[in-house]
């Protein structure tokens, strides 16, 4: 069966709070039903190296997540006057904290469009704006306004690369080309194979 050029990998973490609450299973559920396929997956408690090159930005990415934080808080009705990659760099460092405050599951995922249909199935950042039937939404009560009420990042369960360049770079953080794996699953030919919608046709054929 022929590749698509839509197949792409992604990297997805199940971040401590998942771990901690015993939701391993319930997430990576979600992920094999859709019918995205797993091709590395391993337990790991993070480095303060890893977690800083997981979470390494631009000054352009600090740029814009620094704007989107003054813009989160101003649609509060509060006014965060400081410089955008200051805030960007807070962030960072509480992520960082966050990420390597227990084990992680980390995963490359792969299908169709898996990028989009990861981040789909994951939901928006803050739980409280997630779409119920998203896995933040469903499986915790957090939002960014409790977080920043301690200071802290937001425990929202999972991480999904946001991009092909964000998924290949944060992939060779986490995983070795020789931890990936290249296998099929039986349920691809009826995902994406021509050939499976002609089999009872062929059958009927060599009946006669």
């Amino acid at each position: 069966m022929k590749k698509s050029k839509h197949i792409e990998q992604t990297l997805v973490l199940l971040k401590p709070d998942a771990v901690q609450r015993g939701l391993i299973g319930e997430i990576i559920s979600r992920f094999e039903k859709k019918g995205l396929k797993i091709v590395a997956m391993k337990m790991v408690w993070p480095t303060d190296k890893q977690a800083s090159d997981h979470y390494y930005w631009s000054d352009e990415e600090k740029e814009k997540t620094g704007m989107r934080t003054i813009s989160a808080y101003k649609e509060r009705g509060m006014e965060l006057d400081k410089d955008p990659k200051e805030i960007a760099e807070a962030v960072q460092r509480k992520l960082r904290k966050f990420l390597t405050a227990g084990p992680i599951i980390a995963m490359v995922i792969e299908g169709a469009h898996a990028i989009d249909n990861v981040r789909a199935l994951v939901g928006k950042g803050n739980p409280l704006q997630a779409d119920v039937g998203t896995i933040r939404a469903d499986y915790t009560i957090e939002s960014y306004i409790l977080a920043d009420e301690t200071d802290r990042a937001a425990r929202n369960l999972v991480h999904a690369s946001d991009s092909v360049s964000e998924a290949n770079r944060e992939i060779k953080v986490w995983f070795n080309e020789n931890e990936i794996v290249s296998y099929n699953l039986a349920i691809e030919e009826i995902l994406y194979s021509k050939e499976w919608e002609e089999t009872r046709e062929d059958l009927v054929r060599n009946d006669d």
